[in-house]
């Protein structure tokens, strides 16, 4: 395990990937604040026009817990799509780039190889979430937003962090697919169609019943007037990434790697 760990690690620290990834969840956090910043002075929001009217439409308001729940539903929402890709691209690339039969042929357990890519990818996961949670602290106190209290910071803190481990979760059938489609496309594919599905099924209001749209609910996107996802609901989710990481150990144990 601590060798496939150690490749995972290698291969991720010479990818672009990492590097890609941190700087969409920073351009997020980013527009989170401009829309606050755009929302603190509605003259200001006036001022800038098409801009101004995108930042009101967010429905946020211009304190510290509008803003840290504006931030959440924006990593509950792109979360899923960056650490989808993230799922993707650990499992995806060794067929892609034609490395699997060297991989498989190295005195380590599959076991441990579809271990040490998932391990890689909850810690990537983490790192992101912290550092999105880190910036978006240091942005709010650097605009001097009102209703700052250490209780809603800490509240809004444990709900970006918790909507990004609720999308993390999801994305381990990302993985079952790249490696079952033996690269990126398939996987690609089932992605667009879940983060499709997950909106639609959330505007018909069945959103507490599918997996994929939960994170989004659990940060409020939905807003204020809707009631939270319940422990159904976090089951529902805990499920499915059990599921996907069960599944794709069994593919990666009886497949036939025979290209």
């Amino acid at each position: 395990m601590r060798e496939a760990l150690w490749s995972e690690l290698l291969k991720a620290r010479r990818s672009r990937l990492p590097a890609l990834t941190a700087l969409a969840f920073s351009i997020v956090t980013l527009v989170c604040a401009l829309f606050m910043f755009i929302l603190a002075d509605p003259a200001r929001a006036r001022a800038m026009g098409l801009l101004g009217d995108k930042a009101q439409l967010s429905g946020a308001s211009a304190d510290w817990p509008g803003y840290l729940a504006l931030l959440a539903q924006a990593v509950a929402v792109g979360g899923l799509l960056v650490y989808s890709m993230i799922a993707i691209w650990l499992f995806g690339r060794e067929f892609s780039d034609h490395t699997v039969k060297d991989l498989l042929a190295l005195p380590t357990s599959r076991t441990a190889i579809v271990a040490a890519k998932f391990t890689v990818a909850a810690g990537w996961a983490l790192l992101l979430a912290t550092g999105t949670t880190v910036l978006g602290l240091l942005l709010g106190a650097l605009l001097a937003l009102p209703d700052w209290s250490a209780q809603a910071a800490a509240a809004g803190a444990v709900k970006i962090l918790v909507a990004a481990a609720l999308s993390a979760v999801l994305t381990t059938p990302l993985a079952l697919a790249a490696s079952g489609g033996r690269g990126y496309l398939a996987a690609v594919g089932v992605l667009f169609v879940l983060a499709f599905a997950a909106q639609i099924i959330a505007a018909l209001g069945f959103g507490a019943w599918f997996p994929y749209s939960v994170p989004g609910l659990y940060a409020g996107i939905a807003g204020p007037d809707h009631d939270p996802p319940g422990p159904i609901s976090m089951l529902l989710v805990l499920t499915t990434g059990t599921a996907g990481v069960a599944a794709t150990l069994a593919w990666w144990r009886n497949a036939d790697h025979d290209r």
